[in-house]
């Protein structure tokens, strides 16, 4: 799961078949390193689609949206990613680990968006991670003799992300809920939207987390009253990642000895609210599983909270409650928007270089970020959660209970380096460590350890995963 770092002496290097074929046909060729400033409209995404009847190569710039929808529109194909299996099997004949923008590399037909055409020059993966090839367009053009030419990438400049206006997240939900059901009618948002209740058991731990003189008795009543989640905090204190010494023997003894009244709560009320909507069937290929990425974002939060200088540290099982859940709107989403999930599951297969932000707004009009927010203060969670949730992909926002949401975002940013989560790497501003009061050095430090126990964690996380 975790990418090998390479020596620090090592040269990342571009595959020498690679280099032989650009020879063969006369390309001239520079190799670049990948670095964040490289203009995304000289990126040229490739990536490799089939249906029944075959497989098609698509080429088009990485400031665009590839948009399945228009496709199918302008081939009459409903196309969909290679599965993974088949494209690694490709992609391992000639030892590469990412897909060259060469039509010779592959027998399948090729159709790109003419607008990649539009910039002098041009970069192409050259088939090992971080190592890019530079051409003039013209000498691309040659690739492309046999390909076809058309418009089909939605430019990213044309989704209006809202990022920072959370007042309109009400009213924008109630028009994608609207749209999607094709109702024309005003309703209540709670009407339109088929959203649980919040489950009691949920509801007595709230009461808890907000009574300050709750006691270990009763967090260990409330936990006991439910049979799935006391034996879920017994197995997780019991659990390697924990090395607690003896056998934990009942709820109080795992509370008590090994997991903490806090971190007990926030755990607690975290599988509630996550058991409230199942996992969906659908996802997308390549996806960490929803409770792998939730306990290691958690984890994650857990050991830079407690890096965090004693003076600035928020509150430690709110933190990790954040992390918990930071992905609820995916259950969210598939839950409302069930037909409408299974298309942004295949948009996110084919956009791999997008944050899911944008292939939502533009299929939905809202983000998993809006409706998991509003879902939290729907059901009255603490109001740090609910910012946690919103503005998570947002690394300068400074806000009210800014701490949160910069946890997660850091969180999630760095699990990404290493290889874990979905998404486009990104370079961390260093304002956002500055805001938290960390060190990079320390933050890595802290997710490093976490990993020194990946094989616990893993083991943990599948506890939440049960076969359909």
């Amino acid at each position: 799961m975790t990418e090998v770092a390479l020596a620090p002496d090592s040269e990342p290097q571009a595959p020498s078949v690679i280099l032989q074929l650009l020879d063969k046909l006369g390309l001239a060729y520079q190799i670049r390193l990948e670095e964040p400033s490289l203009e995304p409209a000289r990126r040229v995404q490739a990536v490799l689609l089939e249906d029944a009847v075959g497989t098609l190569l698509v080429f088009y710039p990485r400031n665009q949206l590839l948009d399945l929808n228009r496709l199918a529109e302008l081939t009459g194909r409903k196309l969909v990613a290679v599965k993974p299996e088949r494209f690694d099997r490709m992609l391992g004949k000639h030892d590469l680990n990412t897909l060259p923008a060469l039509p010779p590399l592959t027998s399948s037909p090729c159709l790109y968006d003419e607008r990649l055409l539009q910039e002098p020059q041009l970069l192409i993966e050259s088939g090992h991670s971080g190592v890019l090839l530079e051409l003039a367009a013209e000498d691309f053009r040659q690739l492309l003799s046999k390909a076809s030419a058309a418009r089909f990438g939605v430019p990213l400049s044309s989704i209006r992300l809202n990022l920072d206006r959370p007042d309109d997240d009400r009213a924008e939900i109630t028009q994608a809920v609207q749209a999607f059901t094709a109702r024309r009618i005003q309703q209540r948002l709670e009407e339109t939207i088929e959203i649980p209740p919040l489950p009691e058991t949920a509801q007595k731990i709230i009461k808890l987390r907000v009574d300050p003189n709750a006691t270990v008795d009763d967090i260990t009543g409330v936990v006991e009253t439910d049979p799935a989640l006391a034996a879920q905090v017994v197995s997780w204190a019991a659990s390697p990642y924990y090395a607690a010494p003896g056998k934990i023997r009942s709820v109080e003894d795992a509370i008590v000895r090994v997991l903490g009244f806090d971190l007990v709560i926030n755990l607690a009320l975290g599988l509630a609210l996550g058991k409230t909507l199942s996992l969906p069937r659908e996802q997308p290929q390549h996806a960490t599983p929803y409770w792998h990425q939730a306990i290691y974002t958690a984890a994650v939060i857990e050991g830079l909270t407690r890096a965090i200088p004693r003076a600035q540290r928020p509150e430690a099982g709110l933190t990790y409650l954040g992390g918990l859940l930071h992905n609820f709107g995916y259950l969210v989403l598939a839950h409302v928007f069930p037909p409408h999930f299974t298309l942004i599951c295949r948009h996110l297969e084919v956009n791999p270089h997008l944050a899911h932000g944008y292939v939502e707004q533009h299929l939905l009009g809202i983000t998993r970020e809006q409706i998991g927010s509003w879902l939290m203060r729907f059901w009255d969670m603490p109001e740090e959660l609910a910012t946690s949730l919103r503005f998570q992909h947002d690394p300068h926002y400074d806000g009210a209970h800014a701490a949160y949401p910069n946890l997660v975002c850091l969180a999630v940013s760095l699990l990404r380096s290493r290889g874990i989560g979905t998404g486009p790497v990104e370079e961390i501003p260093d304002e956002l460590f500055e805001r938290l009061g960390l060190s990079r050095d320390k933050a890595e430090e802290s997710v490093s350890k976490v990993l020194e126990a990946e094989a616990a964690l893993r083991e943990l996380a599948s506890q939440f995963n049960p076969p359909h």
